[in-house]
């Protein structure tokens, strides 16, 4: 499948998801050799996008914009699963749904109910699914700092999106990718720096302010490490350093990441693994 745009979403659960959650819009270019195949062609927060902070609202914007894209590979920077350990023996995919939205609107009660089946399995309080474990993601699903994430992205963005047949979420859907018209996949910025050797840790700085010296060393460190991949305008990298928590640059590296891997990965080996389409899988 050939994309017309690759859209990078570092995803926020918070109550104002829409000020912390970004988007980045990324375009294949013509370019000869050694220069960059795609282009940084938006990067925006959600809350512009929307109009308002409040996390509803927002993610259900996010879902318009998904569904109305075409030709469009979606990297989301949430768990798309839980680990198989934590839900009944044999559950698919879909149970993780009806899981979600058994326990309301309590997103915590969720990540301690998961810790309470791991303590009962008499192994390590967090387990990690195998995609974690093999692409080193720095927390597993339901550790309370990611839950929220995990939550809200699952419910609220992947759960109106998952009965749309033009729609394919991997690894969950690659019977549909054949007619699909946009496809999501799960990211990791961290994990993606990792591969291509770049700092993967102090250049965010939540608490907003001057970059400290090390963030601003780091970050210069990110982009020239990401120069070959992407063209960065210089607006865009106003942005991206002015950005105390990184959301903006998490959002380029996801949408990088994400469509590096979908050239490399072995689809056909993903879509019939064991535990891949029962709890999904880092494309990075």
């Amino acid at each position: 499948m050939l994309f017309s745009t690759i859209y990078g979403v570092d995803f926020s659960g918070a109550k104002l998801a829409g000020r912390n959650t970004w988007v980045a819009r990324l375009e294949p270019v013509e370019c000869g050799p050694g220069l960059p195949p795609y282009a940084l062609t938006d990067l925006t927060r959600l809350e512009k996008l929307c109009g308002t902070a409040e996390r509803a609202a927002s993610l259900a914007h996010l879902v318009r914009l998904i569904s109305s894209s075409e030709h469009a590979l979606w990297a989301m920077d949430f768990p798309f699963g839980l680990p198989v350990e934590v839900m009944e023996p044999g559950a698919m995919w879909p149970a993780q749904f009806a899981f979600l939205q058994a326990w309301g609107e309590d997103d915590y009660g969720v990540g301690l109910e998961c810790l309470r089946r791991a303590k009962a399995l008499g192994g390590p309080n967090h387990i990690r699914r195998l995609t974690d474990a093999e692409e080193k993601a720095p927390f597993d699903p339901y550790h309370y700092r990611i839950i929220y994430q995990t939550f809200y992205g699952m419910r609220d963005v992947l759960g109106p999106l998952r009965r749309h047949r033009r729609t394919a979420i991997l690894p969950f859907h690659y019977r549909w990718l054949a007619a699909a018209r946009r496809v999501l996949v799960e990211a990791c910025p961290a994990s993606t720096l990792r591969r291509l050797g770049l700092p993967h840790q102090n250049y965010k700085q939540p608490q907003g302010g001057r970059l400290a010296a090390t963030r601003l060393r780091t970050r210069r460190a990110i982009l020239a490490g990401l120069a070959g991949c992407v063209g960065i305008s210089k607006a865009h990298h106003r942005v991206i350093m002015r950005n105390g928590g990184g959301d903006a640059l998490d959002a380029l590296i996801a949408a990088l990441g994400a469509v590096r891997a979908w050239h490399s990965a072995d689809h056909r080996r993903i879509a019939r693994h064991p535990r891949y389409p029962r709890e999904g899988r880092l494309y990075v």
